[in-house]
């Protein structure tokens, strides 16, 4: 009797000691950056495909203009509500001599936002076939309710 009690507890023990190990490990991170990412792939696509259509160079992508795209989606979706951020800073942060940007909120996909958005509005369909630009960061981040903001930060480097 003392034996299978014995046994019994120290089962017990293993699997209470298994479901701590298993509490205590850090939980994955949220995948907000799987739709994102892909949303803003799409986007860069669909914006250079629109660009070779006219003859126009590709844009390269930027990191730094990345980061101003992140932090303008990010802010707009947080607070649910569309505006440009301020630009100026992006000259010199990002060793610019020009710098632009259309955000949109509300598109489902890269593509739409591309294709229905902001190439039926003459002002963002100026800066996607401006032929200045030769880099971009392009963003998306995804609000509470579920609505899409999207940054699209456009970039000539000073020199």
């Amino acid at each position: 009797m003392q034996a299978r009690l014995g046994s019994a507890l120290g089962s017990l023990v293993a699997t209470f000691a298994l479901v701590v190990a298993v509490l205590a490990l850090p939980a994955p991170a949220a995948s907000a950056a799987g739709p994102a990412q892909e949303y803003a792939s799409a986007a860069f696509k669909a914006t250079n495909k629109v660009r070779a259509r006219r003859d126009l160079d590709r844009l390269s992508r930027d990191r730094c203009l990345r980061r101003a795209a992140v932090r303008q989606a990010r802010t707009m979706a947080g607070q649910e509500n569309i505006f440009h951020q301020l630009l100026g800073p992006l000259l010199d942060g990002c060793l610019l001599s020009h710098v632009g940007e259309n955000v949109a909120y509300g598109y489902p996909t890269g593509r739409t936002v591309v294709r229905k958005g902001w190439m039926k509005s003459p002002g963002h369909r100026a800066n996607i076939l401006a032929r200045q630009w030769t880099e971009m960061g392009i963003a998306a981040r995804r609000a509470d309710d579920g609505t899409w903001y999207v940054a699209q930060v456009f970039g000539t480097p000073a020199g």
